[in-house]
């Protein structure tokens, strides 16, 4: 931990930070097309759910291969070619015309922007030691919802105003902004010397990190049902314009950003990334089923409600992430990142066409009302007997 100054320790942080969050603007922008493409373009829900989710099935089918390289590359190379590739992508999705073309687009740029996940998370863990990491993690991991919150008050209003191609541009220029800070400031940071035999898989010695995967996955069930229609539902159940749910939606993004930091810092204090991962689960199933019976009542409390929910779902994330890395170690956090992020990002790609559909025909209160039911059955599930000291 003493190959750079802290000064550049923090450096890279800030520039890992950076780099997922331009991702997650590629990943998750789409969601904020979807009433222009509902209202305009004249798709269902589901259907436009379903380009939405296009990018995040690239994600989920490159994740595991780009944490295979970074095991193999290093950190710095992969940023630098995923980044690069998103942009392409990127800039492809503005030139295409047509919505299978689109589609494919956010698909391959999806699947680009994944090289951040599991290459920009190794860059904290290995600069920075235990007694730091959650707090350290739970900054990097802020970038999600700051990257969905920026496309919230971005891509929302300029594809109202000028277009989808337009809106588009937003993750395309963050992305090749996001390469130039990395190309100027990250290192690969150290890893012992590989012995053969020293490094086993951690999958064969127990079932910690298969759980930690399952109660993930749970748990991004309902984080996905907010970020891709707490807009709509304010727009069209709350007669909200586009730009004022935007600017909320992108608010309550910000505070679950600053969550996620309190949730790594509190890990660091009480030396669990575990604990505070249950007590997550148990306030995500409380929050969506108070969120589901007064959207259903159309209780003012509602809107504060959804607010609330966007915070407490995703304040999970960086916990289970750096529990994968420090279980995993060196040789194979890489891999195991890329499976952490890859059952994660299957589930999100389901989300948005199912909950569409419940939408559809159940209303937005049963579809936020369901989602309670995950985090209900992830709490017990997450393994805090099995978890060891963070090393």
């Amino acid at each position: 931990m003493d190959d750079v100054s802290t000064l550049r320790r923090w450096a890279m942080l800030a520039a890992s930070t950076l780099a997922q969050a331009s991702a997650a603007v590629m990943m998750h922008g789409p969601a904020f097309l979807i009433p222009v493409l509902h209202e305009r373009e004249g798709l269902s829900l589901a259907e436009a759910g379903l380009v939405a989710a296009a990018p995040t099935v690239g994600v989920m089918l490159t994740l595991v291969a780009w944490g295979a390289l970074t095991d193999r590359i290093g950190e710095r190379r992969v940023l630098l070619s995923g980044l690069g590739a998103t942009a392409a992508a990127g800039t492809l999705s503005v030139l295409v015309e047509g919505l299978v073309p689109l589609a494919l687009a956010l698909l391959l740029a999806g699947g680009a922007a994944a090289s951040t996940n599991a290459a920009s998370g190794r860059v904290v863990v290995g600069w920075f030691p235990p007694h730091r990491r959650g707090l350290a993690m739970g900054i990097r991991q802020m970038s999600q919802p700051v990257g969905v919150g920026v496309a919230a008050i971005s891509i929302a209003v300029i594809a109202d105003r000028a277009g989808i191609q337009a809106a588009l541009l937003v993750p395309t220029i963050a992305a090749a902004l996001a390469a130039l800070v990395v190309a100027a400031i990250v290192i690969d940071p150290p890893r012992p010397a590989r012995v053969a035999g020293d490094a086993p898989n951690p999958y064969r010695e127990n079932s910690y990190l298969t759980r930690i995967h399952g109660v993930s996955v749970l748990l991004v069930a309902p984080q996905f049902v907010v970020w891709t229609f707490a807009l709509v539902w304010l727009v069209q159940d709350r007669d909200w314009s586009p730009a004022a749910a935007g600017g909320l939606v992108a608010g309550a993004q910000v505070v679950g950003a600053l969550g996620r930091i309190a949730a790594g810092h509190l890990s660091d204090v009480v030396a669990s990334r575990m604990r505070p991962l249950r007590w997550v689960a148990v306030a995500a199933a409380v929050t969506m089923g108070l969120l589901g019976v007064a959207a259903g009542q159309e209780l003012a409390i509602a809107v504060p409600l959804v607010v609330l929910a966007t915070v407490v779902t995703v304040a999970d994330n960086g916990l289970a992430f750096t529990a994968v890395a420090e279980r995993a170690g060196p040789f194979w956090s890489g891999r195991a990142l890329g499976v952490q992020n890859t059952a994660q990002f299957l589930t999100g790609s389901a989300v948005p066409p199912i909950a569409g559909l419940a939408v559809t025909h159940l209303g937005y209160a049963a579809a936020f009302g369901l989602a309670a039911l995950c985090p209900l059955i992830a709490a017990p599930l997450v393994p805090v007997r099995e978890e060891q000291t963070p090393s």
